[in-house]
């Protein structure tokens, strides 16, 4: 049974915060520990926060939750910034639905 719980996937140092607005937080430390948990986690919570160096390595299990309404799964940067890893997928989700790619640098 799915609630309406926030789960945050990543490294120790860039979650642990999120802990603090009731966040389920959970540290991995590669790729497959990430694979692992969100599969896990995609049964029983509504949006799965992951920082963008993890999302990056398990991309391929991300696409799969794409097409479905739960678990929304969403990129966020970690403690060293932004890798441009999220916006990019958001640019070619509004490109894929307007036909126009709107953060193009022109």
């Amino acid at each position: 049974m799915r609630n309406n719980k926030i789960a945050v996937i990543g490294d120790k140092d860039s979650i642990l915060a999120f802990k603090a607005v009731g966040a389920d937080v959970f540290p991995v430390k590669n790729e497959f520990e990430a694979s692992d948990t969100l599969k896990l986690l995609a049964r029983s919570y509504a949006i799965i926060f992951i920082t963008e160096d993890i999302a990056k390595t398990i991309e391929n299990i991300i696409d799969r939750y794409k097409n479905r309404p739960y678990p929304a799964v969403i990129p966020i940067p970690n403690a060293s910034g932004s890798t441009g890893f999220g916006l990019a997928g958001i640019s070619k989700n509004v490109e894929k639905a307007l036909g126009v790619d709107i953060f193009a640098n022109k």
